[in-house]
């Protein structure tokens, strides 16, 4: 060592610092985190949120189904998928019920036809026309 600088190994074989991770892991958390925030907060506001309120058998073969809708834009159309099923979960009965724009929010009671004997309904889904 003629320079009079104090020999390093590290230097030498190339050892690298052991904190390189810290910054693409930042980035990463800041990038991560963002996207994790705007998803919860868009999809805990739907456009269109549908409840099931309660539901009674009305004959032998029909079920009548209670429940509403709240959506953000009232000029909206709605369908609503509501299905009736039996004892065994199986769907004995569907319809796709309408709703046409007008208030934001809407309590419906509709009767779901079925070919055996109902026991319980739902609403499958609600969506925009």
């Amino acid at each position: 060592m003629q320079s009079g600088e104090e020999f390093d190994y590290n230097d030498r074989y190339g050892v690298l610092p052991a904190k390189r991770w810290v910054t693409p892991a930042i980035v990463f958390a800041l990038i991560g985190g963002g996207w994790f925030i705007w998803a919860g907060l868009h999809h805990a506001n739907p456009a269109i949120r549908s409840e099931l309120i309660s539901f009674s058998v009305t004959a032998e073969r029909e079920i009548s189904i209670r429940y509403s809708v709240n959506r953000t834009d009232p000029m909206q159309v709605v369908i609503c998928t509501l299905t009736a099923s039996d004892q065994d979960k199986n769907v004995v009965g569907q319809i796709d019920h309408k709703i046409s724009a007008g208030a934001s929010y809407n309590e419906q009671t509709t009767v779901i036809p079925a070919r055996t004997a109902p026991v319980t309904a739902a609403i499958a889904r609600c969506r925009a026309e």
